[in-house]
This record gives structure tokens, sequence and C-alpha cells, in this order.
């Protein structure tokens, strides 16, 4: 690396609202421009020419599903180098948190998403089956790997439906964007898989004309067992 690299670098971290933009990105989630402008205090015009910048200099990526275009730190490289400099700054006051997705919180803990699971239940699966190397992500890419039966297999669910070819035209799985939780749950055939089990168990309820679904007691047994404690109080937290 060159100075002016590194000047450049630290001249695009230095600004204060794109350092603001930055600091509203380190939980991991994507946000929107119109979020990002809200937490940095500046107007959407000046937020999108900043988070152009932030792309271009390869500090943030941007994302587009559907209508919307969604913005998140670019690696985990990035965001050791933004803790680093939040320690040497020595904050004391919280990073504000953006407020994003449905209020319902019925709605937020699980609802549908087309055909498969989203929600914070539904990020909490697809972490989990990253942990467990039973699903790679990479950028938008999903791979169901070897280990994916024996993980699945705790939740009792079968793995051998996604194997139906679907005419070759829908993948096994893929990463999509939570609404809610601007985090990454699991769509393709693997992702309406566990949507499709976790209603026939009676775990989930679908609320009549409604996308949300209803945690039922038998489905927060069978959720903290297979999550673990852990990581199912920080679902119960969330919603």
């Amino acid at each position: 690396m060159t100075p002016n690299q590194l000047a450049r670098v630290a001249g695009l971290v230095g600004e204060p609202a794109r350092a603001g933009m930055l600091l509203a990105l380190m939980d991991g989630r994507a946000l929107t421009a119109h979020e990002l402008a809200t937490v940095a205090n500046v107007t959407p015009a000046t937020a999108s020419r900043h988070l152009s910048l932030l792309v271009e200099g390869g500090l943030l990526r941007m994302e587009q599903q559907g209508r919307h275009r969604y913005h998140r730190l670019a690696s985990a490289d990035v965001a050791r180098v933004v803790e680093s400099l939040m320690q040497l700054s020595a904050r004391t006051q919280p990073v504000p948190r953006i407020a994003t997705g449905p209020r319902d919180p019925d709605m937020r803990l699980a609802r549908t998403c087309y055909d498969h699971l989203a929600g914070v239940i539904a990020v909490a699966i697809a972490d989990r089956l990253v942990d467990d190397r039973a699903v790679v992500v990479e950028d938008d890419t999903a791979v169901v790997t070897d280990r994916a039966p024996r993980s699945l297999a705790k939740l009792g669910l079968d793995l051998g439906a996604i194997e139906a070819p679907d005419g070759g035209k829908r993948p096994a799985c893929r990463p999509c964007l939570d609404w809610g939780e601007r985090r990454m749950h699991l769509a393709g055939r693997l992702g309406a898989l566990l949507c499709s089990h976790c209603l026939q168990r009676g775990w989930l309820l679908q609320k009549p004309g409604s996308r949300t679904l209803k945690l039922t007691l038998a489905g927060s047994v069978a959720f903290r067992d297979w999550l673990g404690n852990e990581r199912w109080g920080r679902v119960t937290r969330s919603s």
C-alpha cells in the first residue's frame, strides 16, 4: 500500500457523516441510503454521494434486492479497522441503532417471505446452519453441503425433499436479505422446506390473511433445543 492509498482510506473514514454510517453498520446489518442518511444527519442526496465514495473505496458493498438498495460493510477486514478506530477514539456514547422492518413483534419474529421463512427465527436458523457448515454462503450464492442432513436431522427434517429437480430453475438454497433484521435468511428449495416443516409440526401458525407466523409453545421448545439456549435467548430478546 502506498502513502496515497492509505491517505485515501483514512480520508474516507475521517469524514464525520461517513464515519457515522460505518459505525451504524458495525452490527452486521445492511441498511438503506435513507436510513444511513438519518443516522449521519445528512440529506438523502448527500448520503448518496458519501455512499458512492465508500463503495468505490472498497469499504462498503451495495446489494440490490427488488426495488431496494442496501449497504453493508464490505468485509470483516473493514469491520476490524473500524473497531480499532473506535477503541482508539475511546467513544463513550453508544452508537445509535436504526429501527428497521415491521413494528409488529409477531411479524418481526416470524413471517413468510414468498414461500420461505423470514424474521428473527429464520435468521437464527441460517446462522446455525452456517456455523454447522451445513450451508456455505458467499456473496449471492449458498451451497448446501454434505453436513446438512446431519444438522437438519436434529430438527426432524428430511433433506431429501430439496433434491427435487424443480425444472432446474430454482436453486437448492440462496441467501435472502431479511427485511427486518437486515441480515441473511435462507430462500430456495431449502428455505421453502424449512417453512413448510415448521408449519406442519405446528411450531408456527399462519395468521389468516397475513404473512405473520405465530410462534407456539411447541415451537419455542423445538427451536430452543435445536438452536441452543444462548442463540435462542438472542432470538427472544430481539422480538
